[in-house]
């Protein structure tokens, strides 16, 4: 059930194809293990995907898809988890990776003429870059590892819900066999066939 759901969810080999950002790794497409709906391929796909959305690269949907390449994870999960990146959440985000990055790296963020305004943050991109970088790799591991832990938990719940819930269903059908197979005499005594 979470598979079928997966796959209406998930953009198919030939949309992927159609994206621009994915044309130099088209060829590599093909692969299945790419395609793959397990616990282990869609775990590292929420990784790789929410650890490629911090990353302030022009090209995060490729960079997503080369990772997940190497590492053999699902694909389209992959690509379609960078687009949490959006207009409206990437300011928030990148701030949130810049001050990080400035804490990580000590450097003081209420420094004098720091904007956040475009003009600003072209005019000084190479001050900032720095601890931008940083605080997006920490940010992004570190939500590409709630990614990782929360969709592998989810499958697993799932998986030992439907097991508990097919042997319940076993054990009734099994309850039942036996119930029918019970005969009444004609004196009305139950008796179990031998």
């Amino acid at each position: 059930m979470m598979r079928e759901r997966l796959r209406t969810l998930v953009p198919s080999r030939e949309k992927l194809r159609e994206i621009s950002a994915l044309r130099p790794v088209a060829h590599l497409l093909h692969r299945s293990e790419l395609w793959h709906l397990n616990r282990r391929s869609v775990s590292g796909a929420a990784f790789v995907g929410l650890f490629s959305a911090f990353i302030p690269l022009p090209s995060q949907m490729l960079l997503a898809a080369l990772i997940a390449l190497v590492f053999r994870v699902n694909l389209p999960i992959s690509v379609a988890l960078v687009w949490v990146t959006n207009p409206i959440t990437i300011p928030p985000m990148f701030y949130a990776s810049y001050r990080v990055g400035a804490w990580v790296l000590g450097i003081d963020t209420d420094a004098p003429g720091l904007e956040f305004t475009v003009d600003s943050l072209t005019a000084n991109f190479f001050s900032i870059a720095e601890p931008l970088f940083v605080g997006a790799f920490i940010c992004g591991s570190v939500s590409g590892s709630l990614g990782f832990t929360v969709t592998h938990f989810i499958w697993r719940h799932r998986v030992v819900r439907l097991w508990r819930q097919r042997q319940r269903r076993r054990a009734l059908d099994r309850h039942k066999a036996q119930t029918a197979g019970e005969s009444k005499d004609p004196k009305g005594e139950t008796h179990r066939p031998s």
